[in-house]
């Protein structure tokens, strides 16, 4: 295996990651910037008040995009696993 190899892979990989958690981390970036401004405007200072509508965000999104995250990983294992003759020998 070359470090040119490995280095494309280890890209991949990253990328792949990178994909797949998007959605769920940038919804729950948005509904954590909703809840602050609205605890900012009320004043309403509980620490616990973010954690629920970011949990059903995120299970949401979750549910929305399942599917096609499930799919993006399988193609990277696939990728991965049938090129495996290149990376071992």
């Amino acid at each position: 295996m070359t470090q040119e190899l490995l280095m494309q892979v280890a890209q991949n990989a990253v990328y792949t990651i990178l994909l797949v958690a998007a959605p769920a981390l940038g919804i729950a970036l948005l509904i954590g910037l909703s809840v602050s401004i609205f605890q900012a405007t009320t004043q309403i200072q509980e620490q616990t008040l973010a954690f629920i509508p970011k949990i059903v965000g995120v299970f949401v999104i979750i549910l929305a995009v399942g599917p096609w995250m499930l799919q993006t990983m399988l193609d990277f294992a696939m990728g991965i696993l049938g090129n495996l003759h290149r990376f071992v020998g």
